[in-house]
């Protein structure tokens, strides 16, 4: 591992603070601190610390001695100096022989030991950098510290490496207990220039932010090396024998559809999908004894709120037999969550205090022949699982090059999974409606298309729009979130709409909302128009919307948790206008094919509705029919738009709106709900 440290990007940083009133040594510790968090080797996703002791005044201009200290909340690769609050030490100090200290009064301790009360809380490890003297200490889960120290002989290979330069700390449970072990270790060699804590990571400390940062890097690459000196040419895994794999767009739906889990009244909590492979996750995925090694926890007790105890293991999935896998994957699943039932249950029993089990459902998934999924609420949540996961695999293939990969007791792990500070990091953030849900989007370009992006994404839905033009697609998506996908798709050609789908399932595991949105106008008398015109129409306006909804059922059947199909059918299907034949006929078609597909597919629990909308600015209608229709009746642009019997015009959110709503009506199919300020002509008899 290098140093990535610049005296010139750190002088740059001081002054840059120092414009703001911040101190050079927390300019100096944030430096470092970004360092270390932009490292996926030494921190994930909120793993690891950072403090440095200084002086500071409160409101009343009272001098105390402090420490800043990493927030909880604030990612280490991006910190500011508000992610480090200061907290007064002296009080902190006198906890150093006290007897016991219950959550409640941890959390006390975190929030009265601020200097500023709207500061965020304090690391739940502020008491161990407050019992050390250093100025600068770093705390990290090191990858390479992790495959040395989870070992049996954890302790000796660690002393080996290390000397007498590292105090290495026996594994003890985060908080008082932990602080109090690390100090009493610290003080039996003053000299050491870190910590090594057995089976959770690495303290290094120093007088300077760089010299503990350094002391941080060369300690990693001491391990990095004892492990490079054990590794054989070859994986340490046996490879299995596997059959012909099956597509990833084919298996990951089936997956994602086994671990949903059934809500009260008939709805699923759904999660998203993240997908991983590489050379080194294949040898790990493809060992025969996976259900052994993959399988024995986590690799730092840190990472058991994010991917749970265990994965879920699968068994390779065979191309020839996807009905086969499936039903296997079925019977994992159900094995995997009578597991967590237990796991639960044996522990709860010897533990302090009411708790509430979480969903019992994996969040990290192995396949042979494939690779790892990561499995979240949202997608960040997903990635956060997979990068963890893929972390993990290095682990524990470092681990079993040199010596046999230990994990902590599941006793101990069930503790630190369930301690109220720890799922504090998860935070207490409302659900929203569409979490966990996949909405796939045609014309997502066009106003109609956007609109109902932003608001199904804005419910909490990750979504993916597909539009002819997938440069605005694209362009569309990234306004929206960093998950959302914008794709080139001509929804007319069915080979493309198959790729597209295809696509969403690898990028989020599936689908569960479509709607089908894309289409355009054509204008002419009946009689006159020629045959091209009018099946030209006919590809967009009728048969894209079957080839989309044909696609998105193969998808939610192989879910096999039901799924909502939404069609923009236009109040043309049901009141024609004149010279607008080309379109309103296969957009009646398309009115009855919604209604069609709640008929047939309802048993399976998806549902199918349909939105009549009229005189859409932007939408359907180019401005320049806009233009000739408002001047053909004598009217302007706004009245004609709002010629309707409410006098008010309606716009593309509106429409989306109408699709949301649709969306979330659970025990509402066949719905036909007009859009367009009031037309009697237009109405369902």
């Amino acid at each position: 591992m290098k140093s990535l440290w610049s005296d010139r990007d750190a002088a740059k940083m001081v002054a840059e603070y120092a414009t703001t009133g911040i101190p050079e040594d927390v300019a100096l510790r944030v430096y470092s601190t970004r360092l270390l968090g932009g490292d996926g080797h030494l921190v994930l996703h909120g793993g690891g610390n950072t403090s440095v002791k200084t002086n500071m005044s409160d409101l009343l201009g009272d001098a105390h001695e402090v420490m800043c200290i990493k927030g909880s909340g604030w990612d280490m690769a991006a910190i500011e100096p508000a992610g480090l609050p200061a907290v007064r030490l002296a009080p902190l100090r006198r906890l150093r022989h006290r007897d016991g200290l219950s959550d409640a009064d941890m959390i006390t301790i975190q929030r009265t030991s601020l200097l500023d009360a709207a500061a965020p809380t304090p690391s739940v490890e502020m008491l161990l950098h407050a019992f050390l003297p250093h100025k600068f200490i770093d705390h990290t889960h090191a990858s390479a510290i992790l495959s040395v120290s989870d070992q049996a002989e954890g302790a000796q290979i660690c002393r080996d490496i290390f000397g007498a330069r590292m105090g290495i700390v026996p594994y003890v449970f985060s908080g008082l207990e932990l602080a109090q072990k690390a100090a009493e270790i610290y003080e039996q060699n003053p000299g050491v220039e870190g910590l090594i804590l057995l089976k959770h990571g690495i303290f290094t400390f120093g007088d300077t932010a760089r010299q503990s940062y350094g002391r941080m890097i060369e300690m990693v690459s001491l391990a990095e090396a004892r492990i490079a000196r054990s590794s054989p040419a070859t994986p340490p895994f046996k490879p299995a024998r596997l059959p012909e794999i099956a597509s990833l767009s084919d298996i990951l739906p089936v997956i994602r559809g086994a671990c949903a889990q059934p809500g009260e009244a008939g709805d699923f909590a759904r999660l998203i999908c993240d997908f991983r492979t590489s050379p080194a996750i294949l040898d790990f995925v493809n060992g025969a004894d996976l259900a052994d090694y993959g399988q024995r926890g986590v690799v730092t007790p840190d990472n058991i709120i994010r991917i749970r105890n265990k994965p879920l293991v699968l068994p390779a999935p065979d191309a020839t037999d996807l009905a086969g896998f499936a039903q296997a994957v079925q019977q994992r699943r159900d094995a995997f969550v009578a597991a967590s039932h237990r796991y639960f249950a044996e522990n709860n029993a010897n533990s302090p205090g009411p708790k509430t089990e979480l969903d019992p459902m994996p969040r990290l998934v192995l396949v042979p022949g494939l690779g790892l999924v990561g499995l979240g609420e949202t997608a960040q949540a997903a990635a956060i699982a997979a990068d963890m996961g893929e972390e993990a695999i290095k682990v524990i293939t470092d681990a079993e090059a040199i010596g046999t990969f230990q994990a902590l007791p599941q006793s101990t792990l069930f503790e630190m999974e369930y301690w109220s500070l720890e799922q504090a990091k998860l935070g207490q953030t409302r659900q929203k409606p569409l979490t966990g849900q996949v909405a796939v989007i045609t014309g997502g370009a066009g106003a109609i298309g956007a609109a109902c992006a932003r608001l199904f994404a804005q419910n909490g839905a990750e979504v993916a729009m597909l539009d002819l033009d997938g440069d605005a697609a694209c362009s569309v998506a990234k306004g929206i979130s960093a998950s959302a996908l914008g794709i080139a798709c001509d929804v007319t050609d069915p080979a493309s709409v198959r790729s597209a789908f295809d696509q969403i399932c690898v990028t989020f595991g599936g689908v569960d909302i479509v709607i089908s949105n894309a289409g355009a106008a054509w204008e002419g008398m009946i009689g006159a128009l020629d045959d091209a015109t009018l099946r030209k129409s006919f590809d967009l306006n009728f048969f894209s919307h079957q080839c989309i909804a044909q696609n998105a059922v193969r998808i939610m059947l192989a879910q096999k948790n039901g799924g909502v199909l939404l069609f923009n059918a236009s109040k043309q299907a049901v009141n024609p206008g004149a010279n607008f034949g080309a379109y309103g006929l296969p957009k009646a078609a398309t009115l009855f094919l919604s209604r069609q597909y709640a008929l047939e597919y309802g048993g399976d629990g998806i549902r199918s509705n349909a939105v009549n909308a009229d005189r859409i600015r932007s939408g359907l209608l180019s401005d320049a029919m806009i233009s000739s229709r408002s001047k053909a009746r004598g009217l302007s642009e706004a009245d004609y738009l709002a010629g309707n019997l409410l006098k008010r015009e309606v716009t593309a959110f509106d429409v989306a709106q109408a699709f949301l709503h649709q969306a979330m009506a659970g025990k509402t199919t066949a719905d036909v709900t007009t859009v367009d300020g009031g037309n009697i002509a237009a109405i369902l008899r």
